[in-house]
């Protein structure tokens, strides 16, 4: 595990390189889910810092809260599912973050996503298990950090910085940013050679006090960490004004003992000044000024945290990357963390998957059910409706699609070859199956693609939420046409005309259907308002609006997915459907498909008690869950039933 220090910082300008080029295709998605809710970002050792670093971007780009937590806090203080949750760890095999996400993935966060540098390692193998994670695999080129994370650091916050950028349109600015730092990261560049000549009287004090602003806290915070890691010295830190706030103190009574540096922006060179020019003339001071705008600020921040660390080490005859670690130590490493309190479900006689789904349907915790009283009513209810679930046969299947059958995260690529596997089998059975989805042609084309031509006749899909349906086979479906019909027409141009809509939605328009898709960050809230603002405006009446997983949909009133559900009752005769979908909660496009008795959710479901039930097991969802679904049915002479025992 140890490697010189020195080694260590050399590899930086091609992390800094590798980092700017990387294909952050998937990280800006993540983002751009991230960017909908408050953030909670969980890091401990030198992950912390990079968590620092994404509540900064995130605050700083979105106005949405974050907050930092170590794997203890966020394992011991579970939020509501509703604040993403993001993890970053660069190797991805302590326990501490292993035990964090076991516990947060049965929480099931509206957004888990994981950053690591380990492709095979403990932790992408667990979120590898549930695919409703984001996993983030970033293998730095410089390979596993030492004793001290060093290029991982400068890596993961680089990337980070990229995609908050590239989501949140200052592009620009990133670009003059990694000029800025391009300057000084060299070896021996003037920037480099200006500050170790700065900081070099400070180290011969045994406590160092470093101010810096809002730009420059990244580098702090992750001094700190150096320091104490590698037992450097004694370091605090504070922003300028907080350090009025009494810790001045400590240099009025150890001022002899004491140095001072400062990390000093453009944004508070004023501040800065002004503090340092009251500190008592006896007390070293050292000034780096970092130059350029706020993401390159939080970066050199960063790459002075870490070449300081360096010189002190070297002043002080310690390798920071080759540190005697004492047996006591490694034994403190190796300690497992406390074990999540165990499920009270136990106590109430609920199986893991019973409890998740009470908790999914009420919103709220088996805890406080109890102390309402209340969960023994929904106990009932779920027995109730499973009861029925399970005592029925079913001589067809309605789908939804997107976020269903395909992960929302591919949804133009074809469904999984598992997926496809098990549509086959109930296909076989001669079981008819129909899909009801948001979108065209597309849809036939991967289906097509993934089921035998031989069962293309059992199969039918519903385009456009249902208002076109037609055979798998029948190439010419849907009507693809970009002409709203007359009833859409008015309404199409004047969404079109909305300022806000027109700058940062995409419009598609089609006969019977016009979607709205956010092409940044926008909160669904918003998007839903400024359609219905101009519905309203514009005096439409005889519509229907409806959320789907990456869109909203307007289609004329008497249209609905429950038109395929009609449809293929006229194939099956008056016989129980089942219906499954993602996104069973108003105003979800899912809604209305399912509220029928025989409705299983797999992600968003409705607050009914009697139907649209999410029966997953706790931790999974969306095609996983589907998944689950269609391997506990049991298919024979164009019927289906969910085995004995299942879902339980």
């Amino acid at each position: 595990m140890a490697r010189p220090y020195a080694i260590e910082m050399a590899k930086l300008f091609e992390t800094f390189e590798w980092a700017n080029e990387a294909d952050i295709e998937a990280l800006r998605h993540a983002v751009r889910t991230a960017g909908l809710s408050p953030l909670r970002a969980i890091g401990s050792g030198g992950s912390l810092t990079v968590a620092h670093a994404l509540v900064t971007f995130h605050q700083r780009h979105t106005g949405r809260m974050a907050a930092v937590s170590t794997p203890l806090e966020a394992v011991s203080e579970p939020l509501e599912p509703g604040v993403g949750t993001w993890l970053l760890s660069a190797g991805g095999t302590n326990v501490d973050v292993l035990a964090a996400v076991s516990a947060l993935i049965q929480v099931e966060p509206r957004q888990l996503a994981v950053l690591c540098g380990g492709e095979d390692s403990p932790l992408a193998k667990l979120c590898r298990a549930h695919s409703y994670v984001d996993l983030l695999i970033f293998p730095p080129p410089s390979g596993k950090d030492g004793f001290l994370a060093t290029n991982s650091i400068l890596g993961f916050t680089t990337l980070l910085a990229r995609a908050y950028a590239a989501e949140f349109g200052a592009t620009e600015t990133w670009k003059i940013a990694v000029a800025d730092v391009k300057k000084a990261i060299q070896e021996n560049s003037e920037c480099l050679t200006a500050w170790e000549q700065a900081t070099g009287s400070l180290w011969r004090r045994p406590t160092t006090i470093v101010l810096h602003g809002p730009s420059t806290r990244i580098g702090a915070i992750d001094l700190e960490s150096k320091f104490i890691e590698a037992a450097l010295g004694n370091l605090q830190i504070a922003d300028y004004r907080n350090f009025g706030h009494g810790r001045h103190h400590w240099l009025a009574k150890h001022g002899e003992l004491s140095s001072v540096l400062a990390f000093i922006s453009d944004d508070d060179r004023l501040l800065a000044e002004s503090t340092l020019a009251l500190l008592p003339p006896h007390i070293p001071q050292a000034r780096l000024y970092l130059p350029g705008n706020s993401t390159a600020v939080a970066l050199l921040s960063l790459l002075a945290a870490l070449k300081i660390t360096g010189w002190v080490g070297a002043a002080q005859g310690i390798d920071p990357g080759s540190p005697d670690v004492p047996e006591f130590g490694r034994k403190l490493y190796k300690l497992s963390p406390p074990h999540v309190a165990a499920s009270t479900a136990t106590s109430w006689r609920l199986s893991s998957r019973d409890a998740a789904a009470i908790t999914r349907k009420a919103g709220v915790s088996l805890t406080r059910l109890d102390s309402v009283r209340e969960l023994e009513r929904w106990r009932s209810a779920l027995d109730s409706f499973r009861n029925r679930l399970t005592s029925t046969w079913f001589t067809g299947i309605v789908f939804d699609y997107d976020g269903t059958i395909v992960d929302t995260r591919q949804r133009f690529q074809p469904p999984s070859t598992t997926m496809a596997e098990e549509l086959t089998r109930v296909l076989e059975a001669g079981v008819c199956v129909a899909f009801a989805t948001g979108r065209g042609a597309s849809v036939r084309r991967d289906l097509q693609a993934s089921l035998p031509s031989s069962l293309w006749d059992r199969v039918l899909i519903g385009y456009y939420n249902g208002a076109e349906i037609a055979p798998l086979g029948d190439d010419e479906a849907p009507d693809g046409r970009d002409v709203p019909c007359e009833r859409l027409t008015s309404l199409a141009k004047a969404l079109r005309a909305q300022p806000e809509l027109a700058h940062a939605v995409k419009q598609t328009d089609r006969p019977y259907q016009i979607t709205l898709e956010a092409m940044q960050v926008l909160p669904e809230s918003r998007l839903w308002d400024l359609a219905h603002q101009v519905i309203l405006i514009t005096g439409t009446t005889d519509v229907s609006v409806t959320r789907s997983s990456h869109s909203i949909d307007i289609v004329p009133a008497e249209i609905s997915k429950l038109t395929v559900v009609e449809r293929l009752h006229e194939r099956v005769g008056d016989t129980p459907i089942l219906t499954i979908g993602d996104r069973g909660r108003w105003p979800g496009n899912d809604f209305e498909l399912l509220r029928g008795p025989y409705s299983l959710g797999v992600d968003e479901i409705s607050v009914d008690p009697e139907t649209c039930w999410n029966l997953a097991q706790s931790g999974q969802r969306g095609p996983t869950a589907t998944l689950e679904y269609l391997r506990a049915l049991e298919a024979t002479a164009g019927r289906l039933r969910f085995c004995d025992g299942s879902l339980r």
